[in-house]
C-alpha cells in the first residue's frame, strides 16, 4: 500500500493549475470517498488500536506509530453511517488537517486518480450524509463524494474560535469602518469559524462556498466600479474547493484590472504542503494554516490598517 503514495512529494506541480488527485476509498458498502492527496501522510493496515476511557463515540482507539500516537476516527460512524464492525482487514489514512495528525479507519483503499476542479462539484442539497460533503464528482459513472473533514473534526474536538485578549487589544484596525470582506471556503463549518473569530472586529463578510461563485460575485461588482477594492478590500480564501480552487481564483483576480488591488489572504489545512513558491507565483499577500484565530486576525489586522 505504500507504493500507492510513492510519488506524493512529486505531485505539487498540480497546485495552480486547477487540478486535483484524489485517493480513492470505502467505507461500509459499494459508495466511495475521495480525500486530497495533499493531505495524506501515508497509508497503512490498521495496525492493533488501544481503546482509552472517555473517547469520543467515532474514536475507534489510538494507534502507536512510529514513537506518535495518533487517533482514529470511524470515518463511517462519523458520518452518520454503520460503524466498522472489526479493523482487522481494514486500513487507516493518516492525514494532516488544520495542524493536527489524525488517521481515519476506512474498509478499503482503492487507487489514486487525477482530476481537474471544474469537474468536482458541490454536493446536492438535502439533510442526512449530504451534509457531510463538500463536493462530488462522477468517476467511471459513478458518485464519488469527498467529505467534509472540517466538519467531522470539530464536531469530535471543536476548535477555538475566540481571538485571544492579549492580539486583540494589539489590533489596530478601525472598527468604526465595518470593512467589507469575502471568505471563500467550500466547508460551512469552516466559513463559520472565520466568521466567529473575526466579529469582534465589526466587519461586513460576505460569504462564497467556492472560488467560480466568488469570482461571479466579485466581476458583478466590478460591473459597477472600477476598482473592487474599494468596496471589497480584502477576500480570505481557501485553497482547495470545487470548480475553481483558491490559487486559480487569485491568478483570476491578479489578471483582472478591476480585481487586481484586492488583498488574497489564502487560509487553508494544507499545512503540511505549503508551497510559499505557488502562492507567490498566483500573487496572494498572504498564507494562513487553518486555524488559529490569532493569526487570522492579525493578518486581516495587517491587510487592513495598510
Amino acid at each position: 500500500m505504500s507504493s500507492i503514495l510513492d510519488s506524493v512529494n512529486k505531485r505539487t506541480q498540480l497546485v495552480g493549475q486547477n487540478r486535483l488527485e484524489l485517493l480513492l476509498f470505502k467505507l461500509n458498502g459499494r459508495q466511495r470517498f475521495g480525500i486530497n492527496v495533499f493531505k495524506v501522510k501515508e497509508v497503512l493496515q490498521c495496525p492493533p488500536l488501544t481503546t482509552l476511557p472517555k473517547l469520543n463515540p467515532y474514536v475507534k482507539g489510538v494507534a502507536h506509530i512510529r514513537g506518535t500516537t495518533i487517533s482514529v476516527i470511524d470515518l463511517s460512524a462519523a458520518t452518520g453511517g454503520r460503524p466498522l464492525a472489526s479493523t482487522e482487514n481494514c486500513f487507516i489514512i493518516i492525514s494532516e488537517y488544520n495542524r493536527s495528525v489524525q488517521g481515519f479507519l476506512v474498509s478499503s483503499v482503492e487507487r489514486i486518480i487525477n482530476m481537474n476542479w471544474e469537474a468536482i462539484m458541490p454536493p446536492p442539497q438535502g439533510a442526512g450524509r449530504y451534509s457531510y460533503l463538500t463536493a462530488v464528482t462522477e468517476i467511471e459513472g459513478e458518485l464519488v463524494e469527498i467529505l467534509d473533514v472540517e466538519k467531522i473534526l470539530d464536531e469530535i474536538s471543536p476548535v477555538k474560535t475566540a481571538i485571544s485578549e492579549e492580539v486583540n487589544e494589539q489590533l489596530t484596525i478601525d472598527r468604526t469602518q465595518h470593512y467589507h470582506i469575502m471568505v471563500i471556503d467550500d466547508s460551512a463549518v469552516a466559513r463559520k469559524q472565520i466568521i466567529r473569530s473575526l466579529e469582534s472586529l465589526n466587519l461586513q463578510i460576505d460569504t462564497a462556498k467556492d472560488g467560480r461563485e466568488a469570482l461571479d460575485k466579485l466581476k458583478a461588482i466590478a460591473s459597477e466600479m472600477n476598482n473592487v477594492a474599494d468596496e471589497i478590500p480584502l477576500i480570505i480564501s481557501d485553497i482547495e474547493m470545487p470548480e475553481m480552487d483558491g490559487y486559480t481564483l487569485t491568478a483570476e483576480i491578479r489578471d483582472d484590472p478591476k480585481l487586481k488591488n484586492i488583498k488574497v489572504v489564502l487560509h487553508t489545512s494544507l499545512s503540511g504542503v505549503f508551497n510559499q513558491a505557488m502562492v507567490q507565483k498566483v500573487g496572494a499577500n498572504d498564507f494562513i494554516a487553518k486555524f488559529n484565530p490569532d493569526e487570522l486576525a492579525a493578518a486581516v489586522n495587517k491587510h487592513l490598517s495598510l
